[in-house]
């Protein structure tokens, strides 16, 4: 089997295996943008199709500036397609709509609120009372290891703590769909796996669906069912691939399956093609 034979898989699988309803439909979106220097027009995203499976974990990974961060936009309603359409749960997506969990690159925290402040406000909007939002803040705060932060704002906190509680505000939520823009970023190595496994344990028990935005080829793999591979500048999909990695996983130590480095090698191949200009759409 060839590299490009092993990633073209059907487009969406739950994570027994089979068909799932469509969480997310991403329709032949394009976007151009206008700059402001000289008002010349560019295409961040040209003609991207993508569905997404009820309860599916998918992973995108692609050059700088590929307009992985900018799909997940489109996707959240942030952003308005120049062209094409987005649906959630069949709905159209024209403003930002309930159930969505978005954590961007920058943390974007409320500055004036404290790290235990911040996150109770994403479980006061799951519907929580005060008293409950509270304690579910700290509980969180303490799985996530970052107990120390609960009294601080964002400006008395490392970047590693601000991205840290920016995810345990959006776990509060309770969202149906997670949109994850590079969460882990900001972490050391242990933290990272320490997280990591967190956020891999409270995903497999609940089984929301998530996208998740990462230049980490061995995260991408060890905590997804499928990658999106998008190309470099305009943004398009230029190839995809199935994890087959057993569930449950351990955000480490997936690492060691005798599969992993054969799809970590599959999806760098992929990766080399589409940067040397090899990998048609």
């Amino acid at each position: 089997m060839t590299v490009l034979e092993a990633i073209r898989t059907p487009a969406a699988v739950d994570r027994a295996g089979a068909s799932a309803p469509a969480k997310i439909e991403v329709a032949n979106v394009t976007l151009r943008y206008t700059r402001k220097q000289d008002q010349s027009e560019s295409t961040a995203l040209d003609n991207v199709s993508l569905r997404v499976g009820t309860g599916e974990f998918l992973a995108i990974v692609g050059p700088s500036g590929c307009g992985k961060s900018t799909l997940l936009k489109v996707i959240n309603g942030l952003l308005r397609p120049s062209e094409g359409s987005v649906r959630i749960d069949g709905k159209p997506v024209e403003n930002v709509p309930d159930g969505v969990g978005f954590v961007f690159q920058s943390d974007g925290l409320l500055p004036w609120r404290t790290a235990e402040e911040n996150v109770a406000i994403g479980a006061t909007l799951a519907g929580r009372s005060a008293t409950d939002a509270r304690q579910r803040a700290l509980e969180l705060l303490t799985e996530l290891g970052v107990q120390r932060a609960i009294g601080k704002h964002p400006h008395e906190l490392s970047g590693g703590m601000r991205k840290r509680v920016a995810l345990a505000r959006t776990i509060a939520y309770e969202p149906k769909l997670y949109l994850l823009d590079e969460p882990f970023s900001a972490l050391d190595a242990q933290t990272r796996i320490h997280v990591g496994n967190r956020f891999i344990k409270t995903l497999e028990e609940i089984g929301q669906t998530v996208i998740i935005v990462t230049h980490d080829l061995e995260e991408a793999i060890a905590l997804a069912d499928r990658v999106i591979v998008m190309s470099a500048a305009p943004g398009r999909i230029a190839a995809e691939f199935k994890i087959d990695l057993p569930r449950p996983r351990d955000y480490y130590q997936s690492r060691f399956h005798p599969d992993f480095r054969r799809q970590q090698q599959q999806l760098w191949d992929v990766l080399q093609r589409e940067m040397a200009g090899e990998l048609n759409s």
